[in-house]
């Protein structure tokens, strides 16, 4: 077909061959530029040109957006990169990357701090033990949600205040600053948030997606460390002459569930989650032993003596545990399509949300009170056991493994698994010691 010069007006009034289903006017002004027109009535500016013996079509664009003026000088634009050597199509993809690549950037740099959290939670959750994990959601939550008992609300975690930043926007300063303010109100709270943090930015420093952005200089930088307080060792713990207004106070508590926990807590010298997590298929009362979901070795991790009073404790919550509610607790839980079964827990709450003792504190501290005794954690009747155990001379290694102490030594991680029996004998040595300066007759093991 013979070139001719294309105007507006032909533009407009050119039409497709009949019986094509396109057909191209080209440019007699342009070398290269035509008019594509479908049987449809479609029309677009095109270029074609020859690279390296093969013919190159680009679309330039459609005639009703583009001015004719404009697609000729893309045209011009095209022919110079052909004249260069270049391709036009890959000069347009390697654009388009470069420009998503632009985007993507933007994006990046944006990325929340808390977006990337949940990432590195979900990510690390199954190598953290709960209680880690735990950590993690706690010391960035917002607050604000009620707490589980009373009027109050949840207060925000350290953390909190740098979730909504953006990612990049974590420099030494202002870790510096935000730093700064939480150890003036939370000192403790502080130093746990900044490791977590410390260990968050390391994390992202790995991922493509995070990598550069947050300063590292927060991971090594002295000047932030000098903001945190030294780790104090804790040194609650009951003393011999405290037994005895103790278990009076902790027997005294009038929910049987929280007085055994507590009770428990100090006979077993076991971690208070680890005890709390306690299922009735863990306990055997026959061969008087209890299995224990251990921080170290995990599920079943290691099984320990059932002591003769504890086992008195036990047996109580597991009647109590067993009666059928009454009737018009009955009836509630048909109307809910539910039926009554006994709790699997040996701590069981009718009030928390996974059924087992939740907060025993109030319940403890209460007691502490009654009793006219120093503060005392729960983690302070777990010491409180790994000290008065050498009152009966009790091997450091007994006491270490019936708590679930991971073993220090070679010989002990090595050469050292005592038999339960074994176990059994010093640990009722220590329940026998500790209820004797009590004041805690042999008859209480049957009431």
């Amino acid at each position: 077909m013979a070139k001719q010069n294309l105007t507006a007006a032909r533009v407009e009034s050119l039409q497709c061959e009949p019986g094509k289903q396109q057909s191209i006017f080209w440019d007699a002004k342009t070398p290269g530029f035509g008019l594509r027109i479908t049987e449809a009535g479609a029309r677009a500016y095109i270029f074609e040109s020859r690279l390296f013996g093969k013919t190159i079509r680009v679309t330039i664009g459609d005639a009703r957006v583009w001015e004719l003026g404009k697609a000729r000088t893309e045209a011009s634009r095209l022919k110079t990169l052909i004249d260069d050597g270049k391709d036009p199509r890959e000069v347009k993809a390697e654009q388009r990357a470069a420009h998503e690549a632009r985007r993507a950037e933007v994006r990046r740099q944006d990325v929340a701090v808390e977006d990337a959290w949940k990432t590195y939670l979900i990510a690390r959750k199954p190598k953290w033990s709960e209680r880690h994990y735990q950590d993690h959601i706690r010391l960035a939550e917002a607050g604000g949600r009620p707490t589980k008992r009373g009027k109050a609300q949840i207060v925000a975690g350290p953390l909190a205040v740098l979730m909504p930043l953006p990612l990049s926007s974590l420099s030494r300063e202002r870790v510096d600053s935000w730093l700064e303010l939480e150890t003036q109100q939370r000192p403790a709270r502080a130093r746990l948030a900044f490791a977590l943090l410390r260990a968050f930015i390391t994390w992202c420093e790995d991922q493509s997606e995070y990598a550069g952005l947050a300063a590292l200089e927060i991971c090594s930088n002295r000047g932030i460390r000098e903001h945190l307080m030294k780790p104090q060792t804790k040194v609650d713990c009951l003393q011999r002459e405290q037994l005895s207004p103790w278990f009076a106070a902790a027997r005294c508590i009038s929910n049987p569930v929280i007085s055994a926990y507590l009770q428990g807590l100090l006979i077993t010298g076991a971690r208070r989650e680890e005890l709390a997590s306690l299922r009735w298929d863990d306990v055997d009362f026959r061969w008087r032993s209890l299995t224990m979901n251990d921080k170290v070795e995990g599920t079943g991790g290691r099984t320990i003596p059932l002591t003769p009073y504890l086992a008195s404790l036990l047996l109580n919550l597991k009647r109590l545990n067993e009666i059928p509610p009454n009737k018009r607790q009955a009836v509630r839980l048909a109307e809910k399509g539910e039926h009554w079964s006994p709790s699997p827990w040996v701590f069981a709450s009718k009030t928390a949300a996974d059924g087992k003792i939740a907060e025993p504190r109030i319940a403890h501290n209460q007691a502490l009170v009654a009793g006219d005794l120093p503060h005392v954690t729960l983690h302070g009747l777990r010491r409180s056991f790994g000290t008065l155990s050498e009152w009966v001379e009790c091997p450091v290694g007994v006491v270490a493994q019936i708590q679930g102490h991971k073993p220090s030594a070679i010989a002990e991680k090595h050469y050292r698994r005592r038999p339960l029996d074994l176990l059994r004998m010093w640990h009722d040595k220590i329940e026998a010691w500790m209820l004797e300066h009590a004041g805690i007759s042999s008859e209480a093991l049957s009431t």
